[in-house]
């Protein structure tokens, strides 16, 4: 079983990715772990990968870029919340591979996602560009898949057909 409640995650810098589909807890996990590290006094950083890919391209556009991959890659904790639910185009993958670049082996990234890592080609539609992202994140880390029914909906009743 896993614990990261020490925090030792952070100064070996290992990543965490929860993999699973929606409503299994993985966004609750992670924000667990980083309201850990900030009562530690480890500066964390909770961000939707949606609103995370938009800033980093309106910094592109500004030519603000450099300043904020360095803001990112300061965090001692950054967790990227929902990837692989909007789709990533070709740009915003290019990005999101320098920030992980960047933070790579310095400081920890947590990701939250409902794709299977081996479905990460489909979502950056770049089989090069997703195994090198991959090749960063998973290189020192630990992947925690979850599976079972979204809590959300646990206790709806879906039609079921009918007998006859």
């Amino acid at each position: 079983m896993y614990s990261f409640k020490n925090l030792r995650f952070i100064e070996k810098a290992e990543n965490i990715l929860f993999v699973g589909p929606p409503g299994v807890g993985k966004t609750h996990l992670a924000i667990a772990i980083g309201i850990a590290a900030a009562k530690q006094k480890q500066q964390a950083r909770f961000i939707n990968c949606n609103d995370l890919l938009l800033q980093l391209k309106k910094a592109n556009r500004e030519g603000t870029l450099a300043k904020k991959l360095a803001i990112y890659g300061r965090y001692k904790v950054l967790i990227i919340d929902e990837v692989g639910y909007m789709p990533i185009d070709q740009e915003s993958a290019y990005l999101l591979f320098q920030l992980i670049n960047k933070r790579y082996e310095k400081y920890p990234t947590i990701i939250t996602t409902n794709k299977s890592l081996s479905k990460w080609g489909e979502l950056f539609n770049d089989n090069v560009l997703a195994n090198a992202i991959l090749d960063r994140l998973v290189h020192h880390s630990h992947i925690i898949s979850i599976t079972g029914r979204s809590y959300r909906t646990k206790d709806i009743l879906f039609d079921q057909p009918d007998k006859n």
